[in-house]
């Protein structure tokens, strides 16, 4: 079986409103972000391939399975949605367990993998605690559990770090790289660090078209010879917000470091700097100049 997503021609709507625009993709093994603002069609193109969504037009393929029969897709794909929850007053090995038998995973077999399951997201310690006694980090991690139980061959993750704090985060990013060794694991987000931290091959998409498909570098590459910083005065700062993207800031007092981009250098002070991920992207969500 070939562990390989692919996407032909995919059209979404929901009534009258076309979520999804003639989106075409190749998802290979390893980890792949899915990098969008908020309404950008990531969850809707998620939900396509985990077959939460019956496509409307077009051809979606799951290591070769196509996504028009839906029971033989989700048995090779786990899904974790935005806003997952599990029952609140089982114990963490009860809701494991329980979904293991609605996996069709015999007794043995889940006595065997659940431990297992539970010590790679680090919650082997906390199996007796009820699941409404986790923290918002737990639960993440409770969540990816499940839906590792069945071991698909695909992972779907719909921003799975909002809300976490720091440290959290960057557990919860080397979780999913080490997940994704042996399989696709898709991560949807808005938040540019998650991508840089995790992802080499991406995809952008903005009001249901795909601006980019490419790596990381390239993405990057693109942006080149194009992000400056200067100090300045707060009252520069919003002038130079009228005519350039803004990307960062710093308060020095009372001035500001401001890092923008711009196609040439704009003044005299304005230094050229190395471009990283946030600028390039925000370089091609302002151009929308895309490949």
């Amino acid at each position: 079986m070939s562990t390989t997503i692919k996407i032909r021609n995919l059209n979404q709507y929901y009534g009258k409103k076309q979520a999804l625009k003639d989106i075409s993709l190749t998802i290979e093994t390893g980890m792949f972000g899915l990098l969008g603002r908020n309404g950008a069609g990531k969850t809707t193109l998620m939900k396509v391939i985990a077959t939460l969504l019956l496509r409307s037009e077009g051809e979606v393929f799951v290591c070769e399975r196509s996504t028009q029969n839906p029971k033989r897709v989700r048995e090779i794909v786990g899904y974790l949605p935005q806003d997952f929850s599990m029952y609140p007053n089982m114990t963490v090995y009860e809701a494991m367990d329980y979904l293991g038998v609605l996996s069709g995973l015999g007794k043995a077999e889940r006595r065997e993998r659940i431990p297992r399951l539970l010590e790679k997201v680090n919650l082997n310690n906390d199996r007796r605690k009820k699941v409404k006694a986790l923290s918002g980090g737990m639960k993440r991690r409770l969540g990816i559990a499940q839906a590792i139980l069945h071991d698909p061959k695909v992972l779907i993750v719909d921003e799975p770090t909002a809300g976490l704090d720091p440290e959290e985060r960057v557990r919860f990013r080397n979780l999913l790289c080490e997940i994704a060794e042996n399989r696709i694991v898709i991560l949807s987000t808005h938040i540019v660090g998650d991508i840089e931290a995790t992802c080499e091959d991406i995809a952008v998409l903005d009001e249901g078209s795909m601006l980019y498909r490419g790596t990381v570098s390239d993405l990057i590459a693109m942006t080149e010879g194009k992000v400056y910083s200067a100090e300045i005065s707060k009252r520069e700062l919003e002038i130079l917000k009228k005519d350039y993207v803004v990307t960062s800031m710093l308060t020095l007092g009372n001035n500001v470091m401001a890092r923008f981009l711009a196609e040439e250098r704009p003044f005299e002070s304005a230094k050229l700097c190395e471009a990283g991920v946030e600028d390039a992207y925000m370089y091609l969500m302002q151009t929308g100049r895309g490949r």
